[in-house]
């Protein structure tokens, strides 16, 4: 299915049900998920034990033509499949076309040597990990584009009853990456099932101490609602919930109305 955004065809739960269903039926102990793509409930007696370290969290700008997405001419077309990175970049450029762009990610650099689109985003840690990164015209800066909850992190789950598996998935858990991911999905949870706004949030860590951003962006990119947190890593999800509180009294109820699936 091509031609439809992943939000209107079952969304993030696409990638992730026939490992939940084999992991429940005991066909496969453990299953190694793009966190990115890992819906916010869990099945029952499923839990997520373990985030392996964090790759490269920004996005990738991909053109065959310019530098940058600045440098992008007046009205030319960027391909993404992805509500977050298409509302951000209409924010920052109401002049370019945005389509919906699927396919696995030697299908988008095809279409793009093609001249499909003008330019692409891709996740750096998706490039990274394939051994594409060459093919990155520049990385976006976080402050230009807040990347995806969980960008970047590999989550790896298991039964809740599977005592083996918890005790080898601990070995593997990187504390760090499971703090920043906690508090970037607590966010979106929160945010979650109220509708399909686009979403972006970034936990870093320094020490103890973890510093927080979140926003909301309408589709169209008109309307941005950001804001940030300070505080202790003990208090991650808190601050990750307490985030999404305020952007929801902030936008208020029109926002979400606007912009729920027909």
């Amino acid at each position: 299915m091509q031609d439809r955004p992943l939000a209107e065809i079952g969304g993030k739960g696409l990638f992730t049900k026939e490992l939940d269903e084999a992991m429940l039926s005991g066909r496969i102990h453990l299953a190694v998920h793009s966190m990115k793509d890992v819906p916010t409930q869990l099945p029952d007696g499923i839990v997520l034990p373990c985030i392996l370290p964090r790759e490269d969290v920004r996005d990738a700008f991909l053109s065959l033509k310019v530098g940058s997405l600045a440098e992008l001419p007046q009205g030319a077309v960027v391909g993404t499949s992805s509500l977050r990175r298409g509302a951000q970049i209409l924010h920052r450029r109401p002049d370019l076309k945005v389509v919906n762009f699927r396919g696995n990610v030697q299908t988008r650099l095809r279409k793009l040597e093609e001249g499909v689109v003008d330019a692409t985003m891709l996740a750096m840690a998706g490039l990274r990990r394939l051994g594409l990164a060459q093919h990155a015209t520049s990385a976006l800066s976080e402050d230009d584009m807040l990347p995806a909850v969980a960008q970047g992190a590999i989550g790896i789950t298991c039964r809740a009853d599977d005592q083996a598996s918890l005790d080898y998935l601990a070995a593997l858990n990187c504390p760090d990456s499971f703090v920043r991911v906690a508090a970037e999905r607590a966010f979106l949870t929160r945010l979650d099932g109220s509708c399909r706004t686009p979403i972006a949030a970034l936990a870093e860590l320094d020490g103890d101490r973890l510093s927080f951003r979140g926003l909301i962006v309408s589709p169209d990119g008109t309307t941005v609602h950001a804001t940030a947190r300070s505080g202790s890593r003990a208090d991650a999800e808190a601050m990750g919930k307490d985030a999404a509180e305020e952007l929801i009294k902030v936008a208020g109820p029109g926002f979400f109305d606007l912009i729920k699936p027909h």
